[in-house]
C-alpha cells in the first residue's frame, strides 16, 4: 500500500527553535492591530445601549452564524478537544461529539423563544412573566459565573500557546501573555461592544475555517488518503497501542471514571442552551426566524470543525507523537500548533515555520474573539441585570411625597410605603430610555473588573486543559441557567421562588462539588497539587448539580405561597412563539 510509506519510526522532537519564533510573533502583532483597528472603528458609530449590547440587531443569518460558531469554537475546540484526542484517543472523540450534540438542544427549544422573549440577556426573558430583583439579580450573578469560568479556559490556552511561540517553560511568559489578554479583551468591549466582536468573531470563525480545512488537507495527503493508516499510526505512536482507539483510555478504567464521563457529557449537551454568550447573540439579529437560520449555518460550520478536529487530533499523535505533545504541554493544549510545523515540513524548514506561526496567530486571534464576547456577556449582566434591573430599579419610599401624592391608579403595600400599580408589581422592569448612557458606562467600567478577576484565577490554573475547564462552565450554565429558562419558557405555574431556588439550587452545589473535586486538590495537576481536601469523586459535577438545579425549582415553585401570574405567562407565551411586542 501507498501509505504503508508514512514514517513508522518514533517521531521526533518538533518543538521550535528560536529561529522560528519572529514570524509568530509578527502574525500575533498583525492579529492584534486588525482587531483594534476593528474595535476603533466600530466603537465610533455608536454608544446607545441596543449599540453596545446587541450591535444594533442588523447583522444578517449568515453573519451571525459565523459569529455564533465563533463563539462556540473557542480554544477549548481548537486547542483543547484535539489536545485531549492526541493525549487520550477515543475518549478524547467524545468531548466533540458532546459540543457538537448541543447544537441540537439550541435549535430545537431556545433559539426562536429566547430572540423574542427576551432583550440583551438570560434575565431579560425571566423578567418578562417574573418581574423582580431578585429573579435579576440570581440570573444576572449566575452568568456572570459562567462567563468568568469559561474565560479563565480562553486564557490559560493563551498562556500555553505563545509559552510554546517563545519558545520557553517560563511561568513569566505565561503569565505576562494572560495579563496582555486580559487587557486586549477590555479594550475590546469597553470599545466596541457587540458590533466590533461580532465583526472580530466573523473573521475569525473564517480563519478558523480555512486554517482547519488547510491543516486537514495537508493531512489526508501525508497519508495518502488512507484513514485507517492514520488511526494506526496514531495508535502506534500513543503509547497505549490498540487501547488508543478504544473507549477507556481516560474515561472508564474504574465505575468513578465512568460516571465521571456521563456526567462530562450531560454538562456539554445541555449546558450549551444556558451560556450568556451563546444566547444574547439571539439578540444581534433582526427576527426569530433570522436567529433559527443563524442556528443553522453555525451547526454546519460547527459540525464540519469538529469533523476535522478529530482528524488533527489523530495526525498529532500520529506524526508528533503523545510523548511529545505531553512534553510540550502535559494537558495536550499544544497539538495543533506542533502538527503544523510537522505538516509544514519540519523543524527548521522555511514552511513548517509559516505554517506553525500561521496556525498559532488563527488560535490567538480564536482566543481574542472569544473572550471578547465573554467578557461583554459577562459585563451586561452586571451592568443590565445586577445593576441596572436589582439595585437601582429596587422600591423607594415615598419620603415627603407622602401618600397623597401616589401616581393615579396606584395602590400602598402594607407596610412598605410603596405605591403599586394596580396592574403591576412595584419592581417594575427598566425601560430603555432612561439612565442608558450610564447602565453603559457600568458595564464598561465591570468589563475591567470581571478581566481582572479573569487574568488572577487564570495564573492558578495554567496546567488544567482548556477543554477540561470549559467543561466546568458547561456544568455550571446547564445546572443555573438552563432549569431557569426551560421552566420560565414552558410551565405556566412557575414562581418567582422557584425562580430564584432554581438558580441557586443549581449554582451553588457546583461550585461546591468543583471546590472539593479532584480538579481543586488531591491530583497531581490539581490547582492545589500539595493539599489534599477534596471528597467529591468526579471531575465534572454536573450529574448531581443539574438534577439539583431542576429539583430546587419545582421545590421553589410548589411550596410558594404567591401563586403564578397567569396573565404574564400568557403574555410570555404569545411574545415567545410569535414575535409580537419584541424588541
Amino acid at each position: 500500500m501507498a501509505a504503508t510509506a508514512v514514517t513508522t519510526a518514533t517521531p521526533p522532537p518538533v518543538a521550535p527553535t528560536g529561529d522560528h519564533h519572529s514570524l509568530a510573533i509578527v502574525l500575533f502583532a498583525v492579529v492584534v492591530l486588525v482587531t483594534l483597528g476593528i474595535t476603533l472603528w466600530v466603537g465610533r458609530q455608536g454608544n446607545a445601549a441596543e449599540d453596545f449590547y446587541a450591535g444594533g440587531r442588523d447583522f444578517t443569518p449568515l453573519q451571525n452564524g459565523f459569529a455564533l460558531s465563533g463563539d462556540y469554537l473557542s480554544a477549548a475546540s481548537f486547542l483543547g478537544v484535539a489536545g485531549l484526542i492526541a493525549l487520550y484517543g477515543y475518549d478524547g472523540v467524545l468531548y466533540s461529539i458532546g459540543f457538537l450534540v448541543a447544537w441540537l438542544v439550541v435549535l430545537m427549544l431556545v433559539a426562536e423563544l429566547v430572540r423574542n422573549a427576551g432583550r440583551y440577556t438570560l434575565a431579560d426573558v425571566l423578567a418578562l412573566r417574573l418581574r423582580r430583583r431578585k429573579v435579576r439579580a440570581a440570573a444576572g450573578g449566575a452568568s456572570v459565573v459562567v462567563t468568568l469560568l469559561y474565560l479563565v479556559a480562553q486564557m490559560v490556552g493563551a498562556g500555553s500557546l505563545v509559552a510554546l511561540l517563545l519558545g520557553t517553560d517560563s511561568p513569566h511568559a505565561r503569565t505576562w501573555t494572560i495579563i496582555a489578554v486580559g487587557a486586549l479583551m477590555v479594550v475590546y468591549v469597553t470599545i466596541g461592544g457587540m458590533r466590533a466582536t461580532t465583526w472580530i468573531q466573523i473573521i475569525k470563525a473564517f480563519l478558523l475555517t480555512a486554517g482547519s480545512v488547510l491543516l486537514t488537507v495537508l493531512l489526508v495527503v501525508r497519508f495518502h488518503g488512507d484513514l485507517g493508516e492514520l488511526m494506526r499510526q496514531a495508535a502506534q505512536h500513543s503509547g497505549a497501542g490498540h487501547r488508543y482507539l478504544e473507549p477507556g483510555l481516560k474515561y472508564g478504567a474504574t465505575f468513578t471514571s465512568r460516571l465521571d464521563f456521563f456526567s462530562l457529557g450531560l454538562a456539554l449537551v445541555l449546558g450549551t442552551a444556558g451560556l450568556p454568550h451563546i444566547l444574547s447573540r439571539f439578540y444581534t439579529v433582526p427576527t426569530a426566524r433570522a436567529a433559527r437560520r443563524s442556528t443553522m449555518w453555525a451547526i454546519g460550520l460547527v459540525g464540519g470543525f469538529y469533523l476535522m478536529a478529530i482528524a488533527l487530533g489523530l495526525g498529532a499523535t500520529a506524526l508528533v507523537g503523545s510523548a511529545e505533545v505531553r512534553h510540550a504541554n502535559p494537558a495536550g493544549n499544544t497539538a495543533v500548533p506542533l502538527l503544523a510545523l510537522v505538516l509544514g515540513g519540519g523543524n527548521g524548514s522555511t514552511g513548517g515555520v509559516v505554517l506553525f506561526a500561521l496556525i498559532s496567530a488563527i488560535a490567538f486571534a480564536t482566543i481574542l474573539a472569544v473572550v471578547a464576547g465573554l467578557t461583554l456577556a459577562s459585563s451586561a449582566a452586571f451592568a443590565h441585570d445586577i445593576w441596572a434591573g436589582a439595585w437601582r430599579n429596587r422600591p423607594r419610599k415615598p419620603g415627603r411625597r407622602g401618600r397623597g401624592q401616589q401616581a393615579a391608579g396606584g395602590r400602598l403595600r402594607r407596610g412598605r410605603g410603596e405605591a403599586v400599580p394596580a396592574s403591576r408589581s412595584a419592581e417594575e422592569e427598566p425601560g430603555p430610555g432612561a439612565g442608558e448612557q450610564q447602565e453603559v458606562l457600568v458595564a464598561r467600567l465591570a468589563a475591567g473588573g470581571i478581566g481582572a478577576a479573569a487574568i488572577v484565577i487564570s495564573l492558578f490554573a495554567q496546567q488544567l486543559n482548556v477543554a477540561f475547564l470549559v467543561g466546568l462552565a458547561f456544568a455550571v450554565a446547564a445546572s443555573a441557567n438552563l432549569p431557569v429558562l426551560l421552566y420560565s419558557l414552558f410551565w405556566s405555574r412557575f414562581t418567582v421562588r422557584g425562580a430564584v431556588w432554581s438558580v441557586y439550587g443549581g449554582l451553588v452545589p457546583a461550585i461546591v462539588l468543583v471546590l472539593f473535586s479532584p480538579v481543586v486538590s488531591g491530583s497531581k495537576v490539581a490547582l492545589f497539587p500539595g493539599v489534599d481536601f477534596h471528597w467529591f469523586p468526579l471531575e465534572n459535577p454536573g450529574i448531581v448539580s443539574i438534577p439539583l438545579g431542576f429539583l430546587a425549582g419545582w421545590i421553589g415553585t410548589v411550596t410558594s405561597l404567591e401563586p403564578a401570574d397567569a396573565d404574564r405567562f400568557a403574555e410570555l407565551e404569545v411574545r415567545a412563539l410569535t414575535g409580537a411586542g419584541a424588541a
